[in-house]
């Protein structure tokens, strides 16, 4: 059954050469179970919020299956948050859900797809890369990953089961929308 094998909140705030001076995309799992609210995981932060969270990007999700390509592409380890994501997933094509699918995760919580992670240079410098290599790299591979918008609110932990509860036909996917 697909479902969260991690849950991931801001670690440490890192020096960043970008126009905000400070990144949060040292994402790490955490333990235990962790509140979902409207603007996403209790203890998350994003500290460049011009273009990074709000409540269409409150909680940002990555599949294990497309960190384990990356993971062969670049002979490296890519762990749970690592890409910045709150929720590693297991067992479920996170780049085949439709903009406005809902899924529930655990219990309670219900989120709602809204649109692909766009590449930053952010992502790029944290991937040791300076110039734009690693952005078209990750976009040409189109394995973005979605963001969310928070629908019903509650607690998730890791292990919780994702349903797909709503899909609307003729919506595009994730892939779909890819900017390759």
């Amino acid at each position: 059954m697909p479902h969260v094998s991690d849950i991931c909140v801001v670690h440490a705030l890192l020096p960043d050469s970008g126009q905000v001076g400070v990144t949060a995309i040292d994402k790490r799992p955490v333990d235990g179970p962790v509140r979902i609210g409207d603007y996403g995981a209790y203890a998350d932060v994003q500290a460049d919020r011009k273009h990074h969270g709000g409540l269409d990007q409150a909680l940002y999700a990555y599949a294990q299956e497309d960190a384990d390509f990356w993971a062969d592409e670049l002979d490296r380890d890519i762990p749970a948050g690592f890409f910045g994501e709150n929720l590693r997933t297991v067992g479920i094509d996170v780049n085949a859900a439709r903009v406005g699918e809902q899924w529930r995760i655990g219990d309670t919580v219900v989120v709602e797809v809204t649109s692909p992670r766009i590449p930053c240079q952010t992502f790029a410098r944290r991937m040791g890369d300076d110039g734009h290599g690693w952005v078209k790299r990750f976009a040409t591979e189109n394995r973005l990953g979605p963001y969310f918008r928070v629908i019903r609110r509650g607690t998730i932990a890791a292990g919780d089961p994702i349903v797909v509860i709503s899909v609307p036909d003729d919506a595009p996917t994730i892939r779909d929308l890819g900017i390759s």
